[in-house]
């Protein structure tokens, strides 16, 4: 099983920032080459942002909850997400009221313009 691992050092978000950016209606993705080595070779390094603009902590949660899902179902298709890379995902208020069918479709295209 593929378990997600976050970033921790601002560091590591700046380099990732730099490189490669997908933008989307619901959330913008970032991504750069594996430059720091997870913990377990099957982990996927993937961190989840939420801006403080978007609402409460309910809602920013809410969003987060919806992204991690369906990551997780990309993760069990081979091939859906490339995992030599590392990933920030930032949310967006638009994603809190849509259904996880309508936000899939977007996010397998997003993570196929970064391969």
């Amino acid at each position: 099983m593929v378990k997600l691992e976050s970033l921790k050092k601002s560091n590591q978000f700046k380099k990732a920032l730099k490189e490669k950016k997908v933008y989307s209606e619901y959330f913008s993705i970032f991504a750069a080459k594996n430059f720091y080595k997870p913990k377990n070779k099957n982990n996927l390094l993937i961190s989840f942002v939420m801006k403080k603009k978007i609402g409460n902590a309910v809602k920013r949660n809410k969003i987060r909850r919806k992204l991690k899902a369906i990551v997780h179902k990309l993760l069990k298709k081979k091939g859906a997400i490339n995992r030599d890379y590392t990933y920030i995902v930032f949310g967006k208020s638009n994603a809190y009221s849509k259904k996880q069918n309508i936000l899939m479709p977007e996010m397998t295209k997003s993570f196929n313009k970064i391969k």
